[in-house]
């Protein structure tokens, strides 16, 4: 099966990096090799390199100048996982039909065999390097860039398309018990009394019953930067209707104070809005720090920076 993504950053040895989950399968180089070599022969002779990245999902490898391998690094059901990858597909093609920013498109669809046990996929290779490595984080051409993206995201057509409400961009207090978890697994980390402050003043701001369309995880890894401007947008397959504050994630993700005013203005983004971002980036952070202190550094670092500047923003106790 054919289609026409993927950016990260870094070539380097995969194999060298620390395993991220405790049942985190592992993706040998020579097992990508015979699998392009086999499904898709035409590419056989193109040079194949392990790329390290921040992603947490997936084992990247560029195949040759125009396309990199994405391999699903969690144990799944095989239809399972390849129903995702259609879906992050069908997801790409809509989402560049609706804005000017280039995103992933998908060029195949690979199956099990050599001993890896899940279907993947391979995507067009973008330019630009990742926000992690270029830090846009002061530039107010960045944050206007963010703010039209955000925009042609939520200008798309849901199609009768509603939240399941059981993930994040649903209700705020539906992750309590992931919150809590991440609490207490911050004991020695963060200053967990005032964050847990926080939280409960998050949990009880009231959600808007309308839904958007919404990338869903605007972090520095997922987009990508040139000279300071928005060059590109990675990892599509959250793409979804959600609370319209979800991707408002990216403010504290990726700006600095004078940038973030910026892109609140442009959006048009009333006080409860604007909070409930605060919310969903605060969630998505306190997962970050702990979980990835010791296996991945700058994801865990990411989250530190993003509740420092939630806590900066926050009227003193």
């Amino acid at each position: 099966m054919r289609w026409h993504g993927v950016r990260m950053t870094m070539t380097g040895d995969a194999g060298s990096r620390r395993s991220m989950h405790v049942d985190q399968l592992t993706v040998p180089l020579e097992t990508v090799r015979a699998l392009v070599a086999e499904q898709f022969p035409e590419w056989a002779q193109l040079p194949i390199t392990a790329v390290v990245s921040e992603g947490t999902v997936s084992a990247i490898f560029r195949i040759g100048v125009r396309f990199a391998a994405r391999f699903p690094i969690r144990p799944g059901d095989v239809e399972a996982v390849q129903r995702g990858l259609r879906s992050e597909a069908a997801a790409a093609r809509e989402l560049a039909g609706n804005t000017r920013f280039p995103v992933p498109e998908p060029v195949a669809l690979g199956q099990p065999g050599h001993g890896y046990p899940l279907p993947w996929s391979m995507h067009t290779w973008l330019p630009g390097v990742t926000a992690t490595e270029e830090d846009p984080g002061a530039s107010d051409g960045f944050a206007a860039d963010l703010a039209e993206f955000i925009g042609d995201v939520r200008g798309i057509d849901p199609r009768g398309r509603t939240s399941s409400g059981r993930r994040r961009g649903g209700e705020l207090r539906g992750h309590d018990e992931w919150v809590e978890t991440c609490l207490l697994r911050s004991e020695g980390l963060l200053d967990v009394p005032r964050l847990r402050r926080l939280w409960r003043r998050f949990r009880e701001l009231p959600r808007p019953s309308l839904d958007v369309m919404s990338h869903g995880d605007l972090i520095p890894g997922n987009v990508l930067v040139t000279s300071a401007r928005l060059a590109g947008v990675l990892d599509v397959g959250n793409l979804a209707p959600a609370d319209p504050a979800l991707d408002l994630v990216s403010a504290w993700h990726l700006l600095e104070a004078g940038p973030r005013r910026l892109l609140r203005d442009t959006l048009g983004c009333d006080d409860l809005e604007w909070e409930r971002g605060k919310g969903w980036a605060f969630e998505q952070a306190m997962g970050l720090v702990w979980y990835y202190v010791d296996s991945n550094p700058s994801m865990s670092r990411l989250g530190r920076r993003t509740l420092d500047r939630l806590l900066t923003d926050e009227p003193a106790d």
